[in-house]
């Protein structure tokens, strides 16, 4: 019998986390459809559903069994309804997720997310729950089929898991030792998006810098993006998330000095103290990131910088938050993703002693933030007058409804809120010039007439994926550090955690 749009079972894919598990979603959408399923309306219970949970979160586990339980009524109403629970939790608390929440159809992990559509199978014929969780890597996840939520920028993935062993991270006991793709595979990948309409991509990749580790090239990283400077039709390409100790000059040289790599760099400090820098196990030091902060923007003047930082790690002395403070006041990061340190189980932190106490650490985190702040207010500032070239996005914006104003990013990754005006409306994927008219501490404002509008392949393949539409919809928000998605600004990648 052919499976028609009305009799195929419908899905529905909800991500938890990183930037790794937005793409991880994007492979298991592709990998339901490709089995006949189809996306379930919005606002229609789906028939599979699908958890792509992270472990790094806080409160994550309580927030997966809560979700669980709310679908629990809608599951005994729909006997045929299926449940299946992935990604880093169900990596880590494997056959407990069935204890505990025993209408869950399938349990699979991190390593074996191709595996989904024949669990479902399988537990659809057994009656029973399917849990199968691989130790190490089944098949790069690149190779599976992929449905991609952006028609002009995507995400490439480069490497999976993670060789460090930061003393607050679960990550490398649930995404294994780094595994490298090779750079053929990865342009191959590269030059079917841009023919597909595609003008930017991210590499992605736990230590994304550390490319290469896997088949003995330490420059690999510097070259891979000089490669993709040849690609052409490839307007933007960015990465995340670098690794502060082995971010060398070469990677510096090649975003200086290839046209398409963005003056943007997201690279996680998470402390400007030495001692705790040593107590995490991060193996660096304030004096070598804030070298490397120079002589970024020694080459790129331009370049905005951001960061995630850990605020109240076990042992955090005043004097070591102090020293935080000095090194963000010194590195002008254009914004921060700041993070109240709490415990983890599973991780050498949690057992650690001298646990601060949770008002001592809200504290810290309230003069944290303030001070980035006003950093960022103040960096934004020097962008009014200044006319950007903006890659116009879909669902940036949450009030461009109300403001008569489209959204998207500029070359930096800061979000651009512009008027429209009287001239032609642009598509998501198309580029705007505009001139900077306002700036606040995490967008800019761009209130006058739109300089120039450049329709694109991009705005093409968008414009198509709507029927015909011109009209941007709400559309899709795919997490941060990126381009041309993410509102809000996201979770960074597991590795900055």
């Amino acid at each position: 019998m052919t499976v028609t749009q009305e009799s195929a079972r419908t899905y529905e894919v909800r991500t938890y986390g990183c930037q790794m598990n937005v793409h991880d979603s994007e492979r298991l959408s592709g990998l339901l459809e490709d089995a006949g399923y189809v996306a379930a309306p919005d606002g229609q219970t789906a028939d599979v559903v699908v958890f792509n949970t992270c472990a790094v979160r806080e409160n994550a586990d309580n927030r997966l069994y809560g979700n669980l339980g709310h679908l629990r009524p809608a599951k005994v109403g729909n006997p045929g309804m299926q449940i299946a629970v992935g990604g880093c939790l169900a990596q880590k608390d494997q056959g407990e997720i069935v204890r505990k929440a025993p209408w869950v159809d399938v349990v699979f992990g991190t390593h074996n997310i191709g595996s989904l559509p024949v669990l479902l199978e399988r537990a659809r014929i057994a009656g029973e729950a399917q849990v199968e969780l691989k130790e190490s890597l089944e098949v790069f996840p690149s190779t599976l089929p992929t449905k991609r939520e952006s028609a002009y920028a995507a995400w490439v993935a480069i490497s999976v898991g993670c060789n460090n062993t930061c003393t607050f991270c679960i990550v490398p006991s649930l995404r294994g030792k780094e595994k490298d793709r090779r750079p053929g595979d990865v342009l191959a990948e590269v030059q079917t998006l841009v023919d597909q309409g595609v003008l930017e991509v991210t590499l992605l990749g736990q230590n994304v810098n550390t490319y290469g580790v896997e088949f003995g090239d330490r420059l690999a990283f510097g070259k891979l993006l000089r490669a993709c400077g040849t690609v052409e039709g490839l307007e933007r390409v960015r990465f995340t998330s670098p690794h502060p100790a082995a971010f060398t000059d070469d990677v510096i040289a090649a975003m200086a000095e290839t046209p398409n790599v963005m003056h943007q760099l997201h690279m996680p400090l998470q402390s400007g103290s030495d001692r705790v820098l040593k107590a995490m196990r991060r193996s660096y030091r304030a004096e070598r990131y804030l070298g490397i902060i120079s002589r970024v923007r020694e080459a790129m003047p331009d370049a905005a910088i951001s960061t995630d930082i850990i605020v109240g790690f076990p042992g955090e002395t005043e004097e070591d938050f102090q020293a935080t403070l000095d090194v963000v006041r010194e590195s002008r990061f254009a914004n921060a993703f700041t993070f109240q340190y709490s415990i983890r189980p599973g991780t050498p932190a949690a057992t650690m002693p001298d646990q601060l106490p949770k008002e001592v650490v809200q504290e810290r985190y309230e003069r944290l933030v303030a001070l980035q702040e006003e950093i960022s207010w103040a960096e934004n500032k020097k962008q009014v007058g200044r006319t950007l070239e903006v890659l116009v996005a879909e669902g940036e914006g949450r009030k461009d409804a109300a403001t008569l104003r489209l959204s998207g990013r500029a070359g930096d990754n800061r979000l651009v809120h512009f008027a429209v005006g009287d001239s032609e409306t642009p598509r998501p994927g198309d580029m705007v010039t505009v001139e900077v008219t306002y700036a606040a501490p995490h967008h800019l404002v761009a209130d006058g007439a739109v300089v120039s509008l450049r329709r694109t392949r991009a705005g093409d393949s968008w414009q198509s994926r709507q029927g015909g539409s011109s009209v941007p919809s709400k559309g899709v928000s795919l997490g941060m550090p990126t381009i041309g998605r993410p509102a809000p600004l996201p979770a960074p990648s597991c590795s900055a955690l």
